[in-house]
């Protein structure tokens, strides 16, 4: 018997780790090597004690049901982080909502701003790209164009790609700082021409800056209403910043974020919410609390990052392109023959580690696709696991002919 079925679904195209799957499934890895994997950017450190004694001493709140909203007490944490991280005051009651996880929230932003009455609308996003932002925009209705990343610029996205005909039917654009996979950062002059573009054509900019406290330079990666703020956009139109504790906290089970702007839009965001049953655990609001409440942790977890990356970059520069990147947790390589799916396929095979191609991550547009011969790094597990991986990377890049 069949029944109805969303036809949108149908637009969906297979996760990179589902693909992934397929190309390797009649692969059998070397047995005499443990399984690694530097596929998933899943974070392998340490929760912090902190959190666990939060969710331990408040089994009690189960009794009750959450407010979609959530409590004051979350609500003026995340405000009150703000205020330390970007100097900016920001109204806890109306500017501020808590989200379960930065994902699910990226995703419903689409379904709340995007018109599909409205001829041709379209979301923007980077390339290469989260694949949520995809997925949200196509179920939504709209069609998707994508501006590749720049290889000269540090990856950088180059929004010149897209033209003037396009931005005037655009209604959602998903910018990402810093970048996944490259971890590139937008400076200031980037955020004001997507803002100038987005008063003359009306659009919505989702900022997606989830992996905004692991970095390696000295000062903090730019955020978008810090941006905005910078360049006398105050009220924050048209703009919302979504941040997540996964990274920031190693708690990607915890399922807790928020977003925080205009809010205008975040009012119409509460009401899509409300319907859609995403309230959050009252459990995982006192967590929240307490890991918002709490910086000591996030230094240290930077610094485990930094030496991390600080040891296994350059063993991998000597046979890879590959250069540290400005945040995130990636390595964002070149391979040696330019055929990304087959270097992962090989790797695995010969070495039993596991990688992403970069081709997988992206789409074809404006005559390439802007992952092809590139690998994905997540150096998320602990250091002698990826200084391991490394080792195994670099002999096989020097055994190829």
């Amino acid at each position: 018997m069949s029944f109805p079925v969303n036809p949108r679904l149908d637009r969906l195209h297979p996760y990179p780790f589902e693909r992934l799957r397929e190309l390797t499934a009649g692969i059998t890895p070397n047995p005499d090597l443990a399984p690694i994997s530097l596929g998933i950017g899943e974070p392998r450190h340490a929760a912090p004690a902190l959190i666990a004694e939060a969710i331990n001493s408040s089994m009690k709140s189960l009794a009750g049901y959450p407010a979609t909203a959530g409590t004051p007490a979350l609500r003026e944490a995340i405000a009150g982080w703000i205020a330390r991280r970007y100097g900016l005051t920001l109204d806890p009651a109306t500017q501020v909502l808590p989200v379960n996880g930065s994902r699910e929230a990226l995703f419903a932003i689409a379904q709340t701003v995007i018109d599909s009455s409205r001829p041709s609308a379209t979301v923007v996003c980077p390339n290469p790209f989260y694949q949520i932002y995809e997925g949200a925009a196509l179920l939504a209705g709209a069609e998707v164009a994508y501006a590749n990343s720049d290889p000269t610029r540090n990856f950088a996205v180059d929004w010149r790609q897209i033209d003037e005909a396009t931005w005037a039917r655009t209604q959602l654009l998903y910018v990402c700082s810093p970048g996944n996979p490259s971890g590139a950062v937008m400076p200031l002059s980037e955020w004001q021409a997507l803002f100038e573009l987005s008063d003359r054509h009306g659009f919505v900019i989702a900022s997606d800056e989830c992996y905004s406290e692991i970095y390696f330079r000295d000062e903090a990666p730019l955020g978008g209403l810090e941006a905005a703020a910078k360049l006398g956009r105050h009220d924050f139109r048209n703009l919302i910043a979504f941040t997540s504790l996964s990274k920031r906290s190693n708690v990607p089970g915890l399922r807790s974020g928020f977003v925080a702007g205009d809010a205008a839009l975040l009012k119409k965001f509460l009401l899509y919410r409300t319907y859609h049953g995403s309230a959050m655990s009252p459990i995982v609001q006192a967590a929240s609390i307490a890991a918002w409440g709490d910086e000591a942790h996030v230094v240290e977890n930077r610094a485990r990052y930094r030496h991390k990356f600080a040891e296994v970059t350059p063993l991998l520069a000597d046979v890879l392109d590959v250069a540290l990147p400005d945040a995130g947790f990636y390595l964002w390589a070149a391979v040696p023959g330019g055929n990304d799916v087959r270097f992962a396929q090989a790797l695995l095979a010969q070495y039993n580690l596991a990688v992403l191609p970069g081709s997988l991550l992206a789409r074809e547009a404006n005559g390439c696709n802007p992952g092809a011969g590139r690998i994905r790094l997540a150096l998320v597990a602990d250091e002698a696991e990826c200084l391991e991986a490394a080792r195994r990377i670099v002999s096989f890049t020097k055994s190829l002919p």
